[in-house]
This record gives structure tokens, C-alpha cells and sequence, in this order.
């Protein structure tokens, strides 16, 4: 047999194996198909628990100023540190927030007594001041926690304030010569303080007078009358009887209220002409151009209302509103404790790795938190409050986050958003869309504008558990 029929019975062969296609094949019949088609998607859109939940309370000349009865309470704020290596530092200007200092702006006499400030560290239990003892001396906590130990009524040791990064303890010795330790003070981490002494402050004194006039004056101040807020006392009679003498009073107000802006949040929107005008079926190109920003705009409003240094929740929480988790993880006591600050608490916001942490917690204990249903969803909740998810809750690299629990509304004195609805070229209250013209290169251009802020009315309004740890397994 040949070789040319050898090869011609093999290409038989593969002719008989390999069938002839018979009908349109899909790739071709795809020419002639409509494609259904979703329209765009993006990953950034959340449920946006907060923007939901926050009553929204129309502005008018976008300023929304919070009158507040007359307070007395100073020096409630932290004090911040910069770090070199293993060496802490306070910043001069920071100690300002001692109530000692508080006021005193002589830069060169807060630089000195910052470098008088001596670096300590405690390991966990270690004691850095004891009950009775006399107290001359502030502690700067820089780094770790420090539990305040006080004597239950039946006489154990109950832990009565949990302290972290940038507060301090011992103020008051700085103007009092003959104060003590109402509380144990101890490590409950490895803790870096600063060390501060009441005789490094007075020998600084004799030498600078700024300082020694401004101690001088703080000392004669009369002790201003308070309630427990550190509000100006208003004097009432009761439980009388006769012709007492019923008492004059008159409620102070605030001499300078603060007042919030309302924020912006722009960006411009640009569409090719060819694009708007051609390519409009099945979905106007326009339209979903515009979801998609106002989708990202509206994210970034949640996120400025968390974050944003002037206004966010996490930076004007009043610091005594602020807690510290007992043992690292969010317990259920913990909660609780977040709870009995303030009255009608409406809302826990927290990161859903927190939510899960918290889970993990009540699973350890036994105990299964209940749900309640909002708007058609089932949300988890702790004693009737819902906790609502958030990512705009930052983690830090530590793996700890903040919780959040707010009472809301004006007419409960809670946490409010702000807006102007009404606006020129309004989609949306208080966001706008402006057409903005075409420019040479055929390209139409929209101004998309959205204005928010939001304000904490009395300080228990909003309350902060800090540093919770996400990365705990039981």
C-alpha cells in the first residue's frame, strides 16, 4: 500500500469522527440576540444605618447654633503625646487640658514643664498610686489602661473607672497641697506615663511669674455652685413650711454657644454629548452616572459624620461619656454600662466586626441577643436597642474599634442631623444637582452638591465604649 493511501484512509477516518454542525452555532446566534443587562453595580453602596436613623432637623442659613445652660466643667479633654522610638513626649500646648493649665498660653512655660515630664513604665498590676496616700503628682497616661480601684459596700474591690490613651489622673494636686488618692490606681495593661510633680510645677513658678500669677488666680476663684453636669446651680426650696424665704434664682446660659456649619461634600460629574445622546438604550447613561455619584457621595456623608474632626461622633464625644472595655473584647457588661450613661438610648452603630466580637462574647456566657425588626429588617439588639453596622468605624492596626450608643432627636436632647432642604436644583433634601454647561470638547459637566452635619445637643447624648478589641476567640 502507498503512502498517499495511507494518509487519504485517515482523513476518512477523522471525517467520520468528527460530526458536521448541523445548526447555528451560539457565537453567530449572538449577533442577532438581545443581551439583557443589569444595571452598573458597585460594591461602596451600604445600608447606611445612620443616614437612616438620624433625624434630620431643617437649617436655615446653614448654621445651627446649640444653646446650652451655663457649664463650669473644664479641662474634660485628652492630652496627646508624639512618640520617637520608645520615648513619649507630651505636646506643650496638650497639657493645657489639665483644669490647672487650663487657659494658660504662655508657650515657653508649657515647653518647660513638658520636658519636666519623667517617662514611667508600669507592668499590668503594678500600682501607680494608692487610696489615702497623698497626691503630688499628675500621671499622663500615654499608652495602655488603668483600672481606678475603689471599696464595693460590702467591702471587696470594685473597679470604678477604666482609664485609657491620653487621659490622666492626679490633677488636682497641682493646686492642692494637701489632696489624696480617692482610688487605687493600677496597670491593668503595661502602661507609659508621664510623670508630672507638684514641686516641679511650684519651682517653676518662682522663676516664671506668668505662671505663678495664673496658679495665684485659680486658687482665689470662688467655688463656682454646680449641679453633678458641672452646670451653674439654680436654687430651689422645698419640703418647707411657714413663711420661709423662697430663694431668688435665674438659669445662665452659654455667653458663647457653639455653633455648627453645615459641611459639603461636591464633586463634578462629566458626560461625553455623544455618550448622553447615542447610547441611552436601554438606560439613560446620564441617570446611572448620576446614581452611582450620589450613591458615592452619600457614603462619604456617613463617613464625615463618623469621622470628620469638627463634627463627627468619634471626636465630640464628651470624654466623660467615654469608656473602656473591662477585659479587651465587648462584653455584655460592658454594654450594659454603655447603656446606664444616658437615658432613652435609641442606637448602638458599630463596626460588624465588633457586632461579631459582642456575638462571640454572649455565645462564651450563654446568652442569645435578641433582634428587633426596623424598617422591614431584623437587626440585632442588646435590652430593646438596636445595634446597626457600620464600616466607617475605623479599625485600627491593633485590631480595636469603638462602639457607638446615641439618643436621638431635638426634643430629646440627642444627637441630630442637620440639612437645608429646599435648595437651588434639589434631587434629593439637601443635595443638588447643577448643570453646569458644555464645554469645547463637547463634554457636559453637573455639580453635585450635598450639605450635612450634624451636632451632639447635651453631652450624655452620645456615648463612646473605646478600644474594643475585634480579634479575640473565646
Amino acid at each position: 500500500m502507498s503512502v498517499g493511501s495511507v494518509g487519504s484512509i485517515g482523513d476518512d477516518v477523522r471525517d467520520q469522527q468528527t460530526p458536521k454542525q448541523q445548526s447555528l452555532g451560539t457565537a453567530a446566534a449572538r449577533n442577532l440576540a438581545t443581551t439583557t443587562k443589569s444595571v452598573p453595580q458597585m460594591q461602596e453602596i451600604t445600608s447606611r444605618w445612620l443616614l437612616r436613623m438620624l433625624p434630620w432637623v431643617q437649617v436655615q442659613g446653614g448654621t445651627y447654633r446649640v444653646n446650652r445652660r451655663l457649664s463650669y466643667a473644664v479641662g474634660d479633654g485628652r492630652v496627646t503625646f508624639v512618640q520617637t522610638g520608645d520615648q513619649v513626649a507630651v505636646i506643650p500646648a496638650e497639657l493645657g487640658e489639665l483644669p490647672a493649665l487650663r487657659e494658660y498660653d504662655d508657650e515657653a512655660v508649657l515647653a518647660e514643664l513638658a520636658n519636666r515630664c519623667e517617662q514611667q513604665e508600669f507592668s499590668a498590676g503594678q500600682l501607680l498610686a494608692e487610696a489615702g496616700a497623698v497626691a503630688d503628682r499628675v500621671f499622663l497616661l500615654a499608652h495602655g489602661r488603668v483600672e481606678q480601684i475603689g471599696t464595693g459596700p460590702y467591702g471587696d474591690e470594685a473597679v470604678v473607672n477604666v482609664l485609657a490613651d491620653g487621659a490622666y489622673l492626679g490633677e488636682q494636686s497641682l493646686v492642692e497641697a494637701d489632696t489624696t488618692w480617692q482610688h487605687t490606681a493600677r496597670a491593668a495593661t503595661a502602661c507609659t506615663v508621664l510623670v508630672l510633680t507638684r514641686s516641679d510645677v511650684l519651682n517653676l513658678a518662682e522663676r516664671a511669674e506668668s505662671l505663678q500669677a495664673h496658679l495665684a488666680r485659680l486658687a482665689a476663684l470662688p467655688r463656682q455652685r454646680t449641679n453633678k453636669y458641672g452646670e451653674a446651680a439654680i436654687d430651689l426650696s422645698a419640703g418647707h413650711v411657714g413663711e420661709a424665704v423662697v430663694p431668688h434664682t435665674f438659669v445662665d446660659y452659654e455667653a458663647s454657644p457653639r455653633e455648627y456649619e453645615l459641611s459639603v461634600a461636591q464633586t463634578v460629574l462629566k458626560v461625553h454629548s455623544r455618550v448622553a445622546d447615542l447610547y441611552n438604550q436601554p438606560m439613560n447613561q446620564t441617570e446611572q452616572q448620576l446614581r452611582l455619584t450620589v450613591e458615592a457621595l452619600r457614603e462619604r456623608q456617613e463617613d464625615e459624620l463618623i469621622n470628620n474632626r469638627e463634627f463627627g461622633l468619634l471626636a465630640n464625644c464628651d470624654y466623660e461619656q467615654r469608656l473602656q472595655p473591662h477585659d479587651g473584647a465587648p462584653s455584655p457588661d460592658d454594654m450594659d454600662e454603655l447603656l446606664s450613661r444616658r437615658r432613652g438610648s435609641k442606637l448602638f452603630l458599630a463596626h460588624p466586626r465588633a457586632i461579631a466580637a459582642f456575638g462571640r462574647e454572649c455565645n462564651r456566657r450563654g446568652l442569645v441577643p435578641q433582634s428587633v425588626e426596623v424598617g422591614g429588617h431584623h437587626v440585632p439588639a442588646w435590652r430593646g436597642v438596636p445595634i446597626f453596622p457600620s464600616n466607617k468605624i475605623p479599625i485600627t492596626a491593633a485590631r480595636t474599634t469603638s462602639i457607638i450608643c446615641m439618643r436621638t432627636g431635638e426634643a430629646e436632647q440627642g444627637v441630630i442631623g442637620l440639612q437645608q432642604a429646599g435648595i437651588p436644583d434639589e434631587i434629593e433634601p439637601s443635595l443638588s444637582v447643577r448643570f453646569m454647561g458644555i464645554d469645547e470638547q463637547a463634554i457636559i459637566s453637573y455639580l453635585v452638591t450635598a450639605y450635612y452635619s450634624a451636632a451632639v445637643l447635651v453631652p450624655d447624648a452620645l456615648g463612646i465604649l473605646e478600644n474594643v478589641e475585634v480579634s479575640r476567640w473565646s
